[in-house]
């Protein structure tokens, strides 16, 4: 009981502290640029009403998702073939570290070319950004697999599909999970930006209009919502990391407790 309560302290301490801070620091300012935390939390209702978050909200949320999902199929389908034959990965490494070099954002007029002005191309803008790191790091967990465990599930018969799913994947899902997490940070950053392009809604599309429209204390509302979108996104990965890594996570402790 006593861990928890700590954990629960550490995880509150410094968001508490620094809205505080915020609070205290903003709260006599006059400047209609840094309007006051006061102003802002009361603005926040008003703002992202029931039609805002279904207008708004859920089509910037299906977009991540769907750009999320893409990334994650092609950068793990690709990364493992690449990771699994060494031939492979000497032709395919210069044109990857030449493709990661280009900013995502430099991307965005060439696919608005390509796909339009729609949910694609925000879609698509949102995968080419997130695959770089997913694929990366599924190359490197391939090829990190233990070649004594290899050898011994090979020696054991285990081939094929269950042998990619067994020990190839299975080995290689702490990175795997590694290069997840870095692309979701990377994909809500591609979110708003793809959505301040010929966008008709979604949040990038909105605080951009607030801006524009001089509605200061509801264009911070939107960054303070971006904010709480990737609180909630980190929490509900770490939930499913939790989950799907346990066994790694089991090991780690276990070694640290035997050090």
């Amino acid at each position: 009981m006593r861990g928890v309560l700590l954990r629960v302290f550490f995880v509150v301490a410094l968001p508490t502290l620094l809205v505080a801070v915020w609070w205290v620091a903003s709260d006599d300012n006059t400047d209609i640029y840094w309007p006051s935390l006061r102003t802002i939390l009361s603005t926040f209702p008003d703002v992202w009403t029931g039609e805002r978050w279904r207008g708004d909200v859920l089509p910037s949320v299906l977009r991540l998702s769907a750009g999320y999902a893409c990334a994650a199929v092609a950068g793990v389908a690709l990364g493992t073939v690449i990771g699994s034959y060494r031939r492979v990965r000497a032709v395919c490494e210069p044109v990857l570290e030449f493709l990661r070099a280009v900013p995502p954002p430099v991307l965005v007029p060439v696919i608005m070319l390509f796909a339009g002005i729609g949910d694609t191309m925000k879609i698509a803008v949102i995968a080419s950004g997130c695959v770089w790191p997913i694929l990366l790091n599924t190359v490197e967990g391939v090829r990190a697999v233990d070649s004594v465990m290899s050898e011994t599930a090979r020696s054991y018969g285990i081939t094929g599909v269950a042998r990619l799913r067994h020990v190839v994947l299975r080995s290689a899902s702490p990175q795997i999970f590694a290069g997840l997490r870095q692309a979701l940070s990377i994909g809500i950053i591609l979110m708003v930006i793809s959505e301040m392009f010929a966008a008709s809604n979604g949040l990038g599309f909105t605080i951009v209009q607030f801006q524009r429209g001089f509605a200061i204390p509801d264009m911070w509302t939107g960054i303070l919502l971006l904010g709480l979108l990737g609180f909630v996104l980190s929490v509900l990965f770490r939930l499913v990391e939790r989950r799907v890594l346990g066994w790694y996570h089991g090991l780690r402790d276990v070694s640290r407790r035997s050090s």
